[in-house]
């Protein structure tokens, strides 16, 4: 009986041990070197993040003491999931579910801006909706609730008194991935969406579908940042100087898109495709392009400003002070 507790011991211990490595991205890997883990979207807004894995710009910034491994993510409460948990270390998302979780307790920094605008509002052809107007009582899609486009949708729509049936109005919210929009708008699923690009490219070009609101004329427009580079507290208190060299990736990230866009777009299909199993056209691309703005600039006053609309919107639950949530330590 007493061989059998110890062996039953001994069995436990390992689990524990096993488990206690798991879920750790900032750990060692079994080459012996320090993991870096990176998370983005498949989306055109989070194209840095591409540009960077494909020319190993991480990997060169940190040096031959560190290993880059990279994770894609559906939606920013999957990619905040994964960095409260330990999961990734830092990445790309939109800034809406970064202050969501920020309000709640969690430790998130952002260190830089990745992209500004690219938001559009559109109705699907066969909705027959051609106005603003007309979206009273329609069903509309997001990719999540309170994330970056529904925010700027609904800000936006505050103005024509619409509002979703959350906090009052008449129209019906819904979310889910914008790679099955074109699906859900010919089946009438859905009339409309607040959508980030390539996919309001994507199913203007290719579903017939009618922009509304252009991301010049959206809440927040071309000046809010679209997709944030973040990463926590904690790993700057820790590593500071490891976080000062992904920073530096990031940028050099950016300011090769602005000098290379058309390798930077064939990077991007690329990507895309080996994500989501969707190859985007040139035409979409071009299009989408036109939409975004490329930068590592952060705008902590239209952040507040975004911040306060979350909070009119009843997204947040407390009026949010974010002047603790921005470090630009690393971009000045």
């Amino acid at each position: 009986m007493k061989k059998g507790w110890l062996i039953m011991s001994a069995i436990m211990l390992l689990v524990i041990g096993v488990l206690s490595g798991c879920g750790s991205s900032s750990g060692s890997s079994a080459d012996g070197k320090q993991k870096v883990v990176i998370g983005y979207f498949p989306n055109i807004d989070h194209v840095p993040a591409m540009v960077a894995r494909e020319k190993a710009l991480y990997e060169k910034a940190l040096g031959e003491d560190y290993t880059l491994e990279y994770k894609t993510f559906p939606d920013g409460g999957a990619f905040m999931t994964a960095l409260k948990t330990g999961d990734i270390d830092a990445g790309l998302v939109g800034p809406a579910p970064v202050m969501n979780n920020y309000t709640s307790g969690a430790d998130v920094k952002i260190v830089a801006g990745a992209s500004s605008g690219g938001t559009v509002i559109i109705a699907s052809k066969e909705s027959g909706i051609t106005s603003v107007e007309e979206l009273d009582g329609a069903t509309f899609i997001t990719p999540g609730v309170g994330c970056t486009h529904d925010v700027q949708m609904e800000t936006f729509l505050k103005d024509f008194g619409l509002s979703s049936a959350r906090i009052g109005g008449s129209m019906k919210h819904v979310t889910g991935n914008p790679a099955q929009y074109g699906g859900m708008f010919e089946s009438k699923q859905v009339d409309a969406a607040a959508v980030p690009e390539p996919w309001a490219s994507l199913l203007s070009i290719e579903h017939g579908a009618k922009i509304l609101v252009d991301s010049n004329e959206i809440s927040f427009g071309t000046t809010l940042p679209n997709t944030i580079f973040v990463t926590t507290g904690k790993l700057i208190d820790e590593k500071k100087a490891l976080v000062e060299k992904l920073v530096q990736a990031h940028r050099e990230s950016v300011d090769f898109i602005s000098e290379n866009p058309e390798e930077s777009k064939e990077i991007a299909i690329k990507s895309i495709k080996d994500s989501t199993n969707q190859e985007l056209s040139k035409e979409v691309v071009d299009s989408a392009w036109e939409r975004i703005r490329f930068t590592h600039e952060v705008d902590a006053e239209v952040i507040q400003e975004f911040a306060n609309s979350s909070f009119d919107l009843k997204f947040l639950k407390e009026k949010p002070d974010f002047k603790d949530l921005i470090d630009t330590e690393f971009i000045n």
